[in-house]
């Protein structure tokens, strides 16, 4: 498995390898600092998937996820970030995140993220899972013209 792991800080993306090299016995790994070298990564190697921090140097995570997608639409995602899933995830998912977690997250959770990404499906902790499929049902009991934004609602009446 090739993942590349794209973060700031060389002291956390050591971690990351560590822990990661736990869980997979044949793995190489990739690093890169900032959103350009992430971008110039992903031109110029295949990767099995890539571990994103939010806040990165030049330009931040999400504002590079389309450009991932665009370069290499079925590579997995998986944002890692300080920021908590409140404040970030939902956006990250519906830009194209195969998954969202925490960096206060456990090591084993990470794992399993990444294998879940790595074989095609979506990662999001219970919390935030119990969290988007109440936020669904809400929505699904409001009046449709609720879930309107102010302009919509304005070009609706």
């Amino acid at each position: 498995m090739r993942i590349l792991v794209a973060d700031d800080h060389a002291v956390f993306r050591r971690g990351l390898r560590e822990t990661l090299s736990e869980a997979f016995s044949r793995v190489t790994f990739g690093e890169a600092k900032t959103a350009q070298e992430t971008l110039e990564y992903v031109r110029r190697q295949e990767w099995d998937v890539i571990i994103l921090d939010i806040s990165m140097p030049g330009k931040s995570g999400l504002d590079i996820l389309d450009d991932l997608h665009r370069l290499r639409p079925k590579l997995p995602v998986l944002l890692l970030s300080m920021h908590p899933e409140q404040q970030y995830a939902r956006r990250a998912l519906k830009l194209g995140a195969a998954g969202y977690l925490t960096k206060e997250s456990v090591p084993e959770e990470l794992k399993e993220a990444v294998r879940r990404v790595q074989a095609g499906g979506r990662y999001v902790s219970a919390t935030l899972a119990e969290k988007l499929a109440f936020d669904l049902r809400r929505e699904a009991d409001s009046p449709v013209h609720e879930l309107l934004s102010d302009r919509e609602f304005r070009c609706f009446e």
